[in-house]
């Protein structure tokens, strides 16, 4: 096991070189390796729409160590997929290539996948190991894995307050306004953060007061859609998903914040808590017990 995990940890390198690139679709990477332990072949999924990671694994491999693919074993993420999507399916392509043996890190609960990938595998003959770091894999793609089993995105939600609770201050006038939390660091890992997901929502208060950009200028990536909250954010979330969105920052104010707390729907919470302290003004969202 600790051979097997050496190579899915490479993988897993691999995997995180797509960040912010692939989704909707999942991180993933492979490492080919031949009988004698040498690696003949590396991919990972560069992009939404690109060749997947086992494609580019078997591309890779010089044509001078093809015959050795007979006897190589694949180390592969996440479950290869079983059917016809922007690409043709990998597990054919494996089953096609000749690879007898393949390691899997975390089960793909995607409904057109969802166990079909290694069953395909194994009814061809190839050996399939499963659950190799599946820890490790499964947090890999945890909006991907959270989108597909629950059946709407993976939510995070994420604000800047004083150190005595406040978001905002408060004009005479009753109207808030806003107030400079974040630092250079902070901004680039809250771009870097904005990268990873499909889209992000912020109420039309927040828009009128703080106009964010909510663009990706300080880390490169592919800027989130923006979606605005409606009613029913419980049946909201649920088109989302069938939109494609597999993953949601919310950035809006207390009140879209507080909504999201009490419905309990939400999966990360990114607080940035300044030294500044305010003594009045716009309250944070309160964290239920």
């Amino acid at each position: 096991m600790h051979i097997e995990e050496k190579y899915m940890r490479r993988a897993l390198q691999l995997a995180r070189l797509g960040e912010g690139l692939v989704s909707p679709n999942p991180m993933v990477g492979a490492v080919i390796v031949s009988a004698d332990g040498r690696i003949i072949g590396e991919g990972y999924h560069h992009r939404y729409g690109g060749p997947h990671a086992e494609v580019c694994a078997v591309r890779s491999v010089r044509e001078a160590d093809r015959p050795l693919l007979s006897d190589s074993t694949i180390y592969v993420t996440l479950e290869p997929c079983s059917h016809y999507g922007k690409t043709p399916p990998c597990s054919k392509l494996i089953i096609d290539t000749g690879i007898p043996r393949v390691v899997v890190g975390s089960a793909d609960p995607f409904p057109e996948v969802s166990g079909r990938g290694i069953r395909m595998l194994r009814e061809a003959g190839v050996e399939v190991v499963e659950d190799v770091l599946r820890d490790e894999c499964d947090a890999l793609n945890v909006r991907f894995l959270t989108a597909h089993r629950l059946g709407r995105p993976w939510i995070q939600l994420k604000w800047a307050q004083s150190a005595d609770g406040f978001m905002a201050g408060v004009g005479d006038d009753g109207r808030p306004f806003p107030v400079k939390f974040s630092t250079p660091v902070s901004s680039v890992w809250m771009h870097r953060r904005r990268s990873m997901v499909d889209a992000i929502m912020v109420g039309k208060n927040t828009l009128e007061i703080d106009r964010p950009r909510l663009d990706c200028r300080h880390w490169p990536g592919r800027a989130p859609r923006r979606v605005e909250p409606r009613h029913d954010l419980e049946t909201q979330m649920r088109e989302l998903y069938k939109e494609g969105v597999t993953s949601l920052m919310v950035e809006g104010g207390p009140t879209l914040l507080q909504s999201f707390i009490d419905l309990g729907l939400y999966d990360d919470l990114k607080i940035e808590v300044s030294e500044k302290k305010m003594g009045t003004g716009l309250p944070a969202p309160t964290i239920n017990a």
